[in-house]
């Protein structure tokens, strides 16, 4: 397991992330997603790691906005691990909200991976999680856009040899015994069950015993 001494874990993302944190909190209030869910599993099976989580996720980001606020809301906490999770809203603005501007797949790459060489000189690690979208069908579109952001994380993830987190693939699993319904209405915001999927693969991704 990768945190075996104090560490500051710092979680960073879009509405997923966030979950309805108290922002003023100063990222010490975690939300009710994933991010609790892993601090939760963390300090009861791993007790002597002694983490200490930032939730720093705020609705409605693409990688645009955690470009702008990066010094701010990540570098400035003096994190030992970075997990970031980007790229739903990326992808999703150019569905919902076409007129405005967009992140093409080309700038959302150069961006995040931007953010990863910023960031690693100050850090001991960072996990990359793929962007999702809770949609069987492979070939619907904003599901297979979602698909190609994801592999782009994934590529960044090697290239800098990251821990990578499949999400997608981690919901597929289940999707295929239930319908997508049981886990959201808007095939985005997944409900507490849709939160461990996350949580169970993140902590798989770091090598927590279960």
């Amino acid at each position: 397991m990768l945190f075996t001494k104090p560490t500051t874990l710092l979680f960073v993302g879009d509405s997923i992330t966030d979950c309805g944190r108290d922002r003023e909190s100063g990222g010490t209030d975690l939300g009710a997603g994933y991010v609790a869910q892993v601090q939760a599993l963390l300090d009861a099976h791993h007790p002597e790691a002694k983490v200490r989580y930032l939730n720093t996720g705020i609705s409605g980001n693409r990688v645009t906005d955690l470009e702008t606020r990066w010094d701010v809301d990540v570098l400035a906490h003096q994190p030992d691990w970075v997990s970031v999770m980007i790229g739903i809203n990326d992808v999703w603005r150019q569905f919902d909200t076409p007129l405005v501007e967009q992140v093409s797949l080309p700038a959302y790459s150069q961006k995040l991976q931007g953010l990863v060489e910023r960031t690693l000189p100050q850090v001991q690690g960072m996990v990359v999680m793929s962007p999702f979208f809770l949609e069987t069908n492979a070939k619907e579109p904003m599901r297979e856009l979602m698909d190609r952001y994801g592999d782009a994380a994934r590529v960044i993830a090697k290239r800098n040899e990251l821990r990578f987190v499949d999400l997608q693939a981690a919901f597929n699993d289940w999707l295929a015994h239930n319908h997508t319904s049981l886990l959201c209405e808007d095939r985005v915001h997944p409900n507490a069950v849709g939160h461990n999927i996350i949580a169970s693969a993140f902590l798989d991704a770091v090598g927590f015993q279960w």
